[in-house]
């Protein structure tokens, strides 16, 4: 039972996440780079989901209501002292990654490597814009700010893979111009 004590449609939801969950898994996995963390963070989404229901089936998007969720599931948790513990340990692949061709290892290790280090909430925003491939708008209405700030803070956050980068820089978008 959902709080308030009206029944949840549990197979409605379970047919949502289990379609939901590869995409989920995928964000979450780019956002934090742990496999690990990942899972929590869905799994706690997906609580949060459950109670929840009603509300996010009552949305215009239930998928970008969820999104939304765990975005700032991924951004209150790094606040937590024990996201500090690391495990060691890569994922062999990303969850849900469609089979593209990928650039070569040492390419990918250094942009996550530098995205690591890009403040949270820039790296929220690269990776919804850039990896996941959201219109600005889509990327404010999910962190719950202006459409200007997603600008603003995509233009930041390339320039710091920039700096953290070198001489890579060539391969990134300048974050100019965007919709």
């Amino acid at each position: 039972m959902a709080p308030g004590g009206d029944p949840v449609d549990e197979g409605e939801y379970v047919e949502y996440v289990t379609g939901a969950l590869p995409g989920l898994r995928r964000i979450a996995h780019l956002l934090c780079h742990d496999a690990h963390r990942a899972d929590d963070i869905v799994q706690t989404t997906l609580t949060r989901l459950y109670v929840h229901w009603r509300r996010a089936r009552a949305a215009e998007d239930t998928d970008r209501y969820v999104r939304a969720m765990l975005v700032r599931v991924f951004l209150s948790e790094r606040r937590l002292a024990w996201t500090r513990v690391r495990l060691t340990g890569a994922p062999a692949d990303t969850p849900g990654r469609a089979s593209a061709p990928e650039p070569d290892v040492e390419t990918r290790a250094v942009v996550r490597a530098a995205l690591e280090r890009v403040p949270r909430k820039q790296r929220a925003v690269l990776v919804l814009r850039f990896l996941c491939d959201l219109p600005v708008a889509e990327v404010a209405e999910i962190l719950g700010c202006s459409e200007g700030t997603v600008k603003s803070q995509t233009a930041h956050g390339l320039a710091r893979l920039r700096t953290l980068m070198g001489a890579r820089d060539a391969a990134f978008p300048t974050g100019r111009g965007e919709e």
